[in-house]
């Protein structure tokens, strides 16, 4: 009777056992049903964003999207370059200019603006006018250069007129020199002289001989205007042993400030392959304007200004 009793109860404890055990095993799989369902939401969640498509970066804005404020036009016209053309550089560079203002003592106006320049210019004064000697005076006295500027027979005269006191080729050596002489008495500190005209005058070797012997007497140098290529003026004057010089440049056969700024170029272009160039005008308002404008421009480009005194030889 003892043995039965014990294997009943052996049975009774084998099938306690079984609910426990499937108890376990649900609460073992509960557990890891949870276990991935939380490694399953932290990668998601740890997953890089998506980086956007460059189509998207590019996207021009809608017609929705608010404009862009317009700038109004320039009132200065755009003008498109000509194909094919370099603009030409701006020449700079060494070279020795003297400027000659003709026709000088008409008015005293005209020395004062011309000397307001402040850049070394020589005045060469046609002797007899209402204000030569005043000119004379207020040139030397502003530590400028007087010429007399000696009125000669042109081609064409009488119909092309003359000053009176002008000298003709009918007129004797004696009656030239005699006006040359009263020429420098009307004109004083006059360190040299140029022809005012000319074109016939300056032709003749032997009136024009009679000239540059009363110049020579005084020690006064020449410069040749050139108003004929037919000139003997310089070749004579050198020839006699006086300083000479001849002019290169008129300014203002065109009285247009542009053509003068033109003209005033040419001279500076001139100066720097020669080494030195005369250049002569006239005291139009053009010309003061042109030279008040170009010849401190000049100065910084490298042209040196002197009298005509300087650049004789």
């Amino acid at each position: 009777m003892a043995k039965k009793k014990k294997g009943s109860n052996r049975r009774k404890s084998s099938g306690n056992k079984r609910p426990f055990a499937a108890l376990l095993i649900t609460v073992l799989l509960i557990i890891l049903a949870f276990y991935l369902l939380e490694k399953t939401k932290r990668g998601a969640s740890e997953k890089p964003a998506e980086k956007p498509q460059v189509s998207e970066r590019l996207k021009m804005p809608s017609h929705s999207a608010p404009q862009a404020a317009k700038h109004a036009a320039y009132s200065a016209a755009v003008v498109a370059p000509v194909a094919g053309v370099r603009p030409k550089p701006h020449p700079t560079g060494s070279g020795t200019v003297a400027i000659i203002v003709d026709d000088m003592g008409s008015s005293m106006q005209e020395v004062r603006s011309l000397m307001a320049i402040d850049i070394p210019v020589t005045f060469s004064i046609i002797p007899g006018l209402a204000k030569s000697k005043g000119v004379a005076e207020a040139a030397h006295g502003n530590g400028g250069e007087v010429m007399v500027h000696m009125p000669m027979e042109p081609k064409g005269y009488p119909k092309q007129r003359m000053e009176k006191n002008g000298l003709l080729l009918s007129e004797s050596d004696e009656e030239i020199a005699a006006k040359v002489k009263a020429y420098l008495q009307a004109v004083p500190y006059a360190v040299g002289a140029n022809n005012h005209m000319g074109s016939r005058f300056t032709e003749n070797e032997e009136k024009m001989q009679s000239v540059l012997k009363v110049l020579k007497g005084r020690e006064m140098f020449f410069v040749d205007s050139k108003t004929s290529p037919a000139s003997v003026g310089y070749s004579l004057a050198r020839k006699m042993g006086l300083k000479a010089g001849t002019r290169q440049v008129f300014l203002d056969n065109v009285q247009n400030v542009a053509a003068i700024k033109a003209q005033l170029r040419q001279v500076a272009d001139t100066a720097r392959k020669r080494g030195s160039a005369i250049a002569i005008c006239h005291p139009h308002q053009t010309t003061i304007q042109a030279l008040s404008s170009m010849l401190p421009a000049m100065k910084k480009d490298g042209i040196t200004f002197v009298y005509a005194s300087q650049l004789v030889s």
